[in-house]
């Protein structure tokens, strides 16, 4: 599992994603400061082991998903949608085991 970090252009440039392989397990909201990207990954590597910390949801379209939050209540990533709660469950499983060592790169 690798992190990496994305700059675009705008007002809040800076986001990321945790893949696993080619596939997006996670991603982020957008943030102003590449700082705050940076504490949103180190965040996500804390707080996607405490099992609280995930909210799982159903989308409209009836794929599942989750979001892990911080211990504010805020969501700092929400994940890709999922087929199965299995699958949903599986990813989640693999983001407890490998977030917390997932190596960064930075695409800026």
């Amino acid at each position: 599992m690798e992190v990496i970090l994305r700059k675009k252009e705008g007002s809040s440039p800076f986001s990321f994603v945790f893949k696993d392989g080619d596939k997006v397990l996670l991603k982020s909201e957008n943030y102003k400061a590449k700082k705050s990207a940076l504490n949103g990954i180190e965040s996500v590597r804390k707080n996607s082991q405490i099992d609280s910390r995930y909210e799982l949801k159903t989308a409209k379209n009836g794929k599942f998903f989750f979001n892990i939050k911080a211990s504010n209540g805020q969501i700092v990533a929400t994940s890709t949608f999922f087929n199965s709660e299995e699958e949903r469950k599986e990813a989640i499983e693999k983001i407890k085991k490998e977030a917390p060592n997932a190596s960064l790169k930075e695409e800026l």
